[in-house]
């Protein structure tokens, strides 16, 4: 037997189809910031002289979880590169600064060009989006420790923010205002705790009455970006605390940024959980205590802002929902 590469698993000419795919996917992200096309060793970004006074490089790296169990069962993979990214640039926007570029890692069993291309041009549609430019990646073919086409998805982002502006939480007084932003549902986290109890219930494709539409379609609803929220509020008032709601809950997210000798007071009844929770719960005989530290229970973001501030910057986000959920003691 006379032994290849492509005969062990990995097919060099599907990593160069699929660079051919997504080369132009990428291009159509770059600011005139990105020196260099996809493709060499390295990614080439310009910092233009002059733009902070003191600029900070901040930096996140994540993944999407066990929500891609659901688009490899519903072979739907267009949504998910759109969830690492917007999960990312709320990362780093919860600390005041720009998105500048991303970096995307995409490992697989077996490569198959259609299948990555449609995962990458979600992170290239969602870089769009956030005014982001996807200046590179890596992809990885590694038969035997990821099953068939299975395949993990994770990212980087860097960003800029002027050290003055950076939002840490230091600032953040006795008395302060929780401000909440509502999700749209589980975004990237508790999926291994709702699969477990949905689908025991129901087949991806049920249309369940309680959520208005079928399982699938609620289980890949998109992580919102929270950026343009983000720049609404901080370009008006002098925010004392932002935290990004995902694994860990409302309390484990927020109590990061608590200055220490300060405590969080959430008002649990002061907003309605979307369906998809009370559904979990009631189907899977959850603890509240679960619940609160697995999921995010239908708020995605919150500011902490002054007394005085709460009215306004909650008119900001009139059209998105946001209501005051608590406060700090």
């Amino acid at each position: 037997m006379r032994a290849t590469y492509k005969s062990s698993g990995v097919d060099i000419s599907a990593g160069e189809e699929l660079v051919r795919l997504i080369k132009p996917v990428a291009r159509g992200t770059f600011s005139r910031n990105v020196l260099r096309d996809v493709g060499i060793f390295g990614s080439f970004y310009r910092m233009r002289k002059g733009r902070l006074a003191s600029p900070v490089m901040v930096a996140s790296t994540d993944g999407v979880g066990t929500k891609l169990a659901v688009a490899f069962a519903a072979k739907r993979h267009g949504t998910v590169g759109q969830d690492l990214v917007n999960h990312c640039v709320n990362d780093i926007a919860v600390s005041g600064a720009i998105p500048l570029f991303f970096l995307d890692y995409y490992a697989t069993g077996k490569l198959v060009p259609r299948i990555a291309a449609e995962v990458i041009g979600g992170v290239a549609k969602a870089c769009g989006e956030n005014g982001v430019s996807l200046v590179g990646g890596e992809t990885a073919e590694m038969p035997g420790l990821y099953q068939g086409t299975e395949y993990d998805l994770a990212g980087t982002i860097v960003g800029i923010v002027d050290e003055k502006e950076i939002i840490d939480g230091r600032s953040i007084r006795r008395g302060d205002i929780l401000l909440a932003v509502p999700s749209n549902g589980l975004h990237t986290n508790g999926y291994s705790l709702a699969r477990k109890v949905l689908l025991s219930n129901y087949r991806l494709g049920s249309r369940v009455p309680e959520l208005g539409t079928t399982l699938v379609d609620e289980l890949l609803k998109i992580h919102r970006s929270y950026l343009k929220s983000i720049r609404r509020v901080t370009s008006r008032f002098r925010v004392g605390g932002i935290s990004h709601i995902t694994g860990g809950g409302i309390e484990g997210n927020t109590k990061r940024i608590l200055p220490k000798g300060l405590r969080l007071r959430v008002d649990w009844g002061s907003w309605e959980r979307p369906a998809i929770f009370p559904l979990v719960q009631k189907l899977g005989n959850v603890p509240e205590a679960d619940m609160r530290r697995t999921f995010n229970l239908g708020v995605g973001l919150i500011f902490i802002v002054r007394p005085s501030d709460a009215h306004q910057a909650a008119g900001l986000l009139r059209n998105e929902g946001a209501f005051v959920c608590g406060g700090v003691a």
